[in-house]
């Protein structure tokens, strides 16, 4: 009866260590396949807001820790400077559209006029041709009647000479009467010649001094012409001046918009005003943050896991998280990546090469690597930037 006893006990206790083994061995595979970490931390994207104008804050619209709606309000720098510098560039924007608009309204009444000073200076060229040939023609009468009168001034000295010298042969009676009234007609005759010649030779000096003012006047007319061309063809220059100062204009125009547009910042998605220690009075510089706002639409864990663990975790696995504030709920979490390398603890780098410690310990401990989890439709005001988190593998 003792014996039986006694193999009743031993058989109890065989099987309660057979049962323990077993439920160690499933602990055990199931610790491994489905590895777990309290090393996890809740993460989530943020910004921080820095201005890109300068000015004073007029308004801060949040409060630290306030939840805010993309494009609420958060913050408004004074926009008057700002606003003059638009109302400056749309006034220097709208004088020059006004200018080319004169100038185009002047061109298209100048069109006609263009060609119009073109045929005027072509005509005056031909004009001046032509008063030209007439100068010449001038100054050749005027050389051909200044040869006539020489001529008849010649006849002239001859024809008195002979006159002077034959009247006293009459009294001497050397000479007939008729012979010195011949002479006498031939000095009238070449009186009178002289004179035509020299009417001859003042009409074509009037002709030289007409035909001459004529060239001048042609000359001037010419000039006129050429500088009434000059003056349509610079207005189209100066159009295309006007016109080349549009894009200047329009860029000058719309920065000093966009410039207004940033004096008022709103946010860009939903989240969590944080680190807000400023008050309306504070002078904002472009790139100096003034608070963080962190993005509630996306929250991620980063969990640190053995290196022995990551075979049995690979992208898109499921994952259970519990948070230490609701551990009795459980969020799904999908692993998004593994991260591919760690500071080693036992090396640094100098001069570009390893040095490694000599010293080794009996105790060699697992590296961690992170992984990175997405977590699946985060309940709303539970999950906080930096809180711990417990992550199971599934």
């Amino acid at each position: 009866m003792m014996h039986l006893q006694r193999l009743n006990r031993i058989g109890l206790a065989s099987g309660a260590l057979v049962a323990a083994l077993i439920l160690l061995a499933c602990v055990l595979w199931k610790t491994s396949h489905h590895p777990r970490t309290t090393d996890a931390s809740v993460r989530a994207n943020y910004i921080q807001f820095a201005p890109e104008v300068s000015g004073r804050l007029v308004r801060i619209a949040v409060k630290d820790n306030d939840f805010v709606h993309a494009g609420s309000v958060l913050f408004v720098i004074d926009p008057r400077p700002y606003q003059y510098a638009l109302d400056q560039a749309l006034s220097d924007q709208q004088l020059l559209e006004e200018q080319i608009a004169d100038t185009q309204r002047k061109i298209a009444s100048e069109t006609s006029a263009v060609e119009a000073a073109r045929a005027q200076v072509t005509g005056s060229r031909a004009r001046t041709i032509t008063v030209a040939s007439a100068t010449h023609a001038t100054d050749a009468g005027v050389e051909r009647a200044r040869a006539f009168l020489q001529s008849a001034d010649a006849q002239l000295t001859l024809a008195m000479n002979n006159l002077h010298r034959i009247e006293p042969l009459l009294a001497k009676q050397y000479v007939t009467t008729e012979q010195v009234d011949d002479v006498r007609t031939k000095a009238m005759v070449a009186q009178h010649n002289r004179q035509q010649a020299q009417a001859a030779y003042d009409e074509a000096l009037a002709q030289q001094a007409h035909a001459q003012s004529l060239q001048r006047e042609a000359d001037v007319a010419v000039a006129v012409s050429k500088a009434h061309l000059n003056e349509s063809i610079h207005s189209v220059d100066r159009l295309d001046t006007l016109l080349a100062q549009r894009p200047s204009k329009a860029a000058k125009t719309a920065s000093a918009r966009l410039d207004l547009e940033r004096c008022t910042v709103v946010a860009p998605f939903d989240g969590y005003v944080t680190n807000l220690n400023i008050s309306e009075g504070e002078m904002a510089k472009p790139g100096t943050p003034l608070f963080t706002l962190i993005d509630t639409r996306h929250w991620y864990v980063i969990a640190n896991y053995r290196e022995s663990d990551l075979q049995y975790i690979t992208p898109g696995k499921h994952v259970d998280l519990y948070l230490p504030g609701s551990p009795s709920q459980r969020f799904d979490g999908i692993v998004e990546s593994i991260d591919n390398g760690v500071s080693p603890d036992d090396s640094n780098m100098n001069n570009g090469l390893p040095q490694i410690d000599h010293t080794l310990n009996w105790v060699h401990l697992a590296a961690r690597f992170p992984i990175r989890i997405r977590v699946q439709n985060p309940a709303p005001g539970i999950f906080r930037m930096g809180e711990t988190a417990i992550c199971i593998v599934r």
